[in-house]
């Protein structure tokens, strides 16, 4: 027999997708609303470096690097032109005294130029010989007229004073009266004139041996100096020490002012150091630092700034303070320890490739999770080989990554796995 079959309450399949596309858009609406819009990265953990910010005493100083140079270095220049090398005396790298020749030189046209200055040292030497002899002969004759001149002025003076007499008593004329007084006043004018004359000569004659003897002096002492010059073609040590460097060879002649070679003073050592621009309203004189040599550290002080800048580096002189090394060579290089000021106590980040990418203004800070790290801003100051001084943005007992950022491109999360 047939029975009325009852229809069970079903949930329509059009009912079942309106509320899973309901459900969907909720999600959708609140994550829009209230979810995390930050870009994230997958990072893998064992990849990335992660370091802990923590308080600390902060040294401030960088390591830079020295070379050995000498404490002094003599240029050599050649002092004559066209000098040929005859003889090398003393090679390069032995050590020499101050006067000891090095190497022996010619010059064919030196030696002629003070064989022609001699021979007018010669003439101008003979020129006063004769000059003073012609000043002997006219101060002779001079006197020997002064004799005559003399005798004959004593004898018209006795025969005016005879004639005077013999005048008086009409003995004689008057007109040999007058002969008589006239010829003694006229020699009386003589003398007086011969002794003017004679001293006029006499200061002419004087002037002229004077420059005379003043120009064969000035000749003389030019001799003096060419005959020096002479003597400097054998190339002598103008101080004692190493002969760093001699680049001559026998034959080749040199030019006036050509560099030669050098001598280092081996007294004391200085390091030639190479620093950073960054660091240059930083580095002072009386800055003080550390250097190893086979294992002992000595203490050197900056004496010389180098003001120029050369491919964003520029260079200083640091000279050793107490004991030099024993066993320092020119040309060594050591690693300086250069002390920038007193140590501090301050936040510090160790140093990392981070730096490069963000230029210290941001890192990315791991959450206390552990899950994941999120960029933040920081300010750093002062830095050293290890560490960044922090002025701002992060806390001690923090962590930050600290290798390189550059494969993180703009991600503002790195989300560990």
């Amino acid at each position: 027999m047939d029975r009325q079959i009852e229809k069970k309450n079903r949930i329509s399949k059009k009912t079942i997708w309106i509320s899973v596309f309901g459900i969907i858009g909720i999600l959708v609406l609140y994550n829009i609303i209230f979810g995390d819009k930050s870009s994230k990265l997958n990072v893998d953990i064992d990849k990335v470096s992660i370091e802990e910010v923590k308080e600390g005493l902060f040294k401030n100083y960088i390591a830079v690097s020295g070379v050995v140079e000498p404490i002094k270095t003599i240029y050599l220049d050649a002092t004559e032109g066209g000098s040929r090398v005859e003889e090398i005396i003393i090679d390069e790298g032995n050590m020499v005294e101050s006067g000891e020749i090095i190497v022996r030189l010619s010059n064919t046209s030196l030696i002629l130029e003070i064989s022609n200055y001699e021979a007018l040292v010669s003439r101008t030497s003979n020129e006063l010989r004769q000059a003073r002899l012609l000043m002997e002969q006219q101060t002779l004759n001079s006197k020997s007229q002064l004799l005559e001149l003399h005798t004959n002025i004593l004898q018209q003076k006795r025969a005016f004073e005879r004639n005077k007499i013999l005048f008086k008593d009409k003995h004689i004329s008057e007109e040999e009266f007058k002969i008589s007084e006239e010829q003694y006043d006229l020699s009386n004018k003589r003398l007086e004139l011969l002794h003017e004359n004679l001293q006029k000569d006499s200061v002419f004659r004087g002037v002229q041996v004077g420059a005379l003897k003043t120009s064969l002096d000035r000749m003389e002492s030019n001799l003096e100096l060419v005959q020096k010059r002479l003597e400097s073609l054998n190339y002598r040590a103008p101080v004692s020490g190493e002969l760093a460097s001699l680049d001559l060879e026998v034959g080749q002649v040199i030019s006036r002012g050509e560099r030669i070679g050098q001598i280092n003073i081996l007294d004391s050592y200085k390091l030639r150091v190479d620093i950073d621009e960054y660091f240059i309203s930083k580095v002072s004189r009386g800055l003080t630092g550390s250097c190893d040599f086979s294992g002992t550290s000595f203490n050197a002080i900056i004496k010389k700034i180098y003001p120029e800048v050369t491919n964003g580096r520029f260079y200083t002189d640091m000279e050793f303070v107490d004991d030099i090394p024993e066993t320092i060579r020119i040309g060594q290089t050591s690693r300086i320890r250069l002390e920038l000021g007193k140590p501090k106590t301050a936040l510090l980040i160790p140093r990392g490739g981070y730096y490069q990418s963000t230029g210290g203004q941001w890192v990315y800070v791991v959450d206390q999770s552990g899950e994941f790290a999120y960029k933040r801003k920081i300010s750093l100051g002062s830095q050293n080989p290890r560490f960044y001084e922090v002025l701002s943005g992060l806390k001690p007992g923090e962590q930050v990554v600290t290798s390189g950022y550059d494969n993180f491109g703009d991600a503002d999360k790195l989300i560990f796995k």
